[in-house]
């Protein structure tokens, strides 16, 4: 059953042309309504009965999904087109907006990826006596607490729920499975009369909790705290903070779904070789500490993992990708938005990417109090800021928007995006990425009313489809058209591989440790090839070689010859003077032979002195035959028969 738009122009607030709508996007159209969330809530019911309506109002979701639930419906798909489009001071005709935003509402919603984490309600409360006490008798009708007191204090008469004192010496793990160690542990002492005493205290206790919730107000267990899941930290001296915290701690049990955010592919990631560190971007960037090495490739915690994306941004391989949504999905909707736009008969967008919280928030704010969005700019609301990388902002470039905003939240990780946008700044020209970093409403639409001129937009959008890594190439050559080579900063995943021709003896310790395979060697002759496009800046070849000969420069070669293997070092093969086969490298060879022959106890004679000019069968056929033959040993003994057994017993 195809798709039909619920129109309502909100009190007559927005303009809405219905036939227009459904000429630009195949969709059927019901009549503009006028309070549709109210005097009108009748027809919004009989519409969502239907199936496959999209009410184009975000602002009452909650009244029309609950209205849903009332009747027995599914529930319907939303677009938001009066924040977004509709509440505007730009006169510019709104249509090519509005029907963006709808083919992208149209879009298939990803299936999300979780796994189930349970809480038994083990709550571990640390801080001060003067605080933590009050909080445990709260929490402890609803979950199973134990106190941890930090303070010189006597342990506490009430034994609703448990109570030690030491310090903490190291912490792991997330909601569902805390894992602590504990020194100077004491344990109270219930026999006898009188006050409650501590026991003898001791190192290295151990124990375990679903929840944590610190009230010391000292240094955060562990790092970026407030995406830690299950772990809560409130100032000691601020009763509300306290409060919430504990309201917080007392619904943390039962199951739980966590988002499985990234995907790991390690066969492909370029960490480490052969003990050389490589890649290291992903564990430099994770604010959390989820990412760990493990040999040759990196391990992912999913439990402490929040989602931020950086590390999807940052690597090289794509070993790690976002998966909540995965790359296609966001490709998908980039490139929904702007073809939709364009056959609208709209002309040079601007993409605003925001997140859920902040950005939608702000637009939001702006509709209705500011000027709203300027017609030409579109909302692309992401679920990781840090995530929308070189690829993404490249791919949004490519498939036809003349620039890319991102407005940052106080929330944001900025460290990825602070290497991302000058990478694309890099292949994509200047002035046509932005970072926004505003909290006013009034000062979003300031900056994008009076941003100037807007770049005219590539000429032949793509397509952007494949990894994120082919997506950046494709889109770099269509904006950029021709075979130029540009120069991009350092720590790019781009780039090229050069060799000291005089320095490199060519002993191909850097192909056999290359993860990504861009340096090759030539069996039929001592030789380096290197494939530019395949390269990822890893360093490893860098750091291997013997000699020191290779060093790494940064750049996005837009020609074909990225593309194919070129020679980087080659020489004469030396042949064999025995049986004339080609091996080695003749300037190696005789550079051997110039400080063995005549000068080392293994080859003083002429004759061995040969063997370092032979290929190996000759070499070992020579030494096998020579005099003081390694490979020959004593004269084996002459095989006893039983005759010689029964003789022997004759004698005796």
């Amino acid at each position: 059953m195809p798709k039909q738009l619920i129109l309502c122009d909100c009190s007559g607030t927005q303009t809405l042309d219905g036939d227009a709508l459904a000429q630009a996007t195949g969709l059927g159209c019901s009549r503009v309504h006028s309070a549709l969330c109210t005097d009108e809530i009748g027809l919004a019911a009989k519409a969502i009965e239907g199936g496959d309506a999209i009410i184009c109002c975000r602002q009452e979701q909650r009244i029309f999904e609950e209205l849903a639930a009332d009747i027995g419906a599914a529930e319907p798909a939303f677009a938001d087109l009066r924040d977004r489009a509709g509440w505007s001071d730009d006169s510019a005709s709104k249509l090519p907006k509005m029907a963006a935003l709808l083919a992208e509402a149209s879009l298939p919603a990803p299936r999300e990826k979780t796994l189930d984490v349970i809480s038994e309600g083990l709550c571990l409360i640390i801080g001060g006596s003067d605080v933590v006490l009050a909080a445990a008798e709260k929490l402890a009708p609803l979950l199973g607490v134990t106190v941890l007191l930090t303070d010189d204090c006597a342990p506490p008469e009430a034994r609703d729920f448990d109570a030690i004192r030491g310090r903490i010496s190291h912490a792991k793990g997330a909601l569902g499975h805390f894992e602590l160690t504990i020194d100077a542990l004491q344990q109270v002492n219930p026999a006898g009369r009188g006050a409650l005493g501590w026991g003898a205290p001791r190192d290295g206790g151990q124990t375990a909790c679903d929840v944590i919730l610190d009230l010391t107000g000292a240094t955060p267990m562990f790092p970026a705290p407030q995406k830690r899941e299950g772990y809560l930290r409130a100032d000691p001296g601020s009763i509300t903070a306290v409060s919430d915290a504990v309201f917080e701690a007392a619904q943390m049990i039962g199951t739980f779904e966590k988002p499985l955010y990234v995907a790991l592919e390690p066969l492909i990631c370029a960490h480490s070789r052969a003990e050389q560190t490589g890649c290291s971007k992903c564990l430099d960037i994770c604010p959390t500490g989820a990412i760990l090495p493990m040999g040759e490739h990196v391990t992912i915690d999913p439990m402490i993992c929040a989602g931020c994306g950086a590390c999807a941004a940052r690597c090289p391989s794509g070993a790690i990708t976002y998966d909540a949504p995965s790359p296609d999905v966001t490709f998908r909707r980039i490139q929904t938005l702007a073809s939709a736009y364009r056959k609208a008969g709209g002309d040079a967008p601007r993409l605003l990417v925001c997140d859920h919280d902040h950005g939608g928030q702000m637009i939001s704010l702006a509709a209705r109090h500011g000027r709203g969005l300027p017609a030409d700019v579109i909302p692309l609301e992401v679920e990781a800021l840090s995530g929308f990388g070189h690829a993404e902002i490249l791919a949004a470039l490519a498939s036809g928007f003349a620039e890319v905003a991102i407005l940052v939240s106080p929330r944001t990780e900025r460290d990825a995006l602070d290497l991302e946008i000058p990478l694309a700044q890099a292949m994509a020209g200047a002035g046509r990425v932005t970072l926004l970093d505003l909290s006013d409403p009034d000062a979003l639409c300031d900056a994008l009313y009076d941003a100037g001129e807007t770049p005219a937009p590539c000429a032949d959008p793509i397509l952007p489809m494949g990894s994120r890594r082919q997506v950046a190439r494709i889109a770099a050559k269509t904006l950029t058209p021709g075979d130029e080579v540009l120069p991009l900063p350092e720590a790019a995943p781009y780039g090229a591989v050069l060799v000291n021709t005089e320095s490199c003896t060519l002993c191909l310790s850097c192909v056999s440790l290359c993860p990504s395979g861009a340096l090759l060697d030539n069996p039929d002759m001592p030789q380096l090839r290197f494939q530019e496009d395949a390269c990822l800046q890893c360093g490893i070849c860098a750091t291997i070689c013997p000699e020191q000969a290779i060093t790494l420069e940064p750049r996005m070669n837009l020609g074909d010859s990225a593309l194919t293997q070129v020679v980087l070092n080659e020489e004469e093969p030396f042949a064999c003077i025995e049986c004339g086969a080609l091996f080695g490298v003749k300037s190696t060879v005789e550079k051997v032979v110039e400080k063995l022959a005549g000068k080392h106890s293994m080859f003083a004679t002429s004759d061995t002195a040969k063997m370092i000019q032979m290929c190996d069968g000759c070499r070992i056929n020579a030494q096998y035959h020579s005099k003081n033959n390694p490979f020959a040993g004593a004269e084996r003994p002459a095989v006893r028969t039983t005759e010689d057994y029964l003789s022997k017993r004759k004698d005796h």
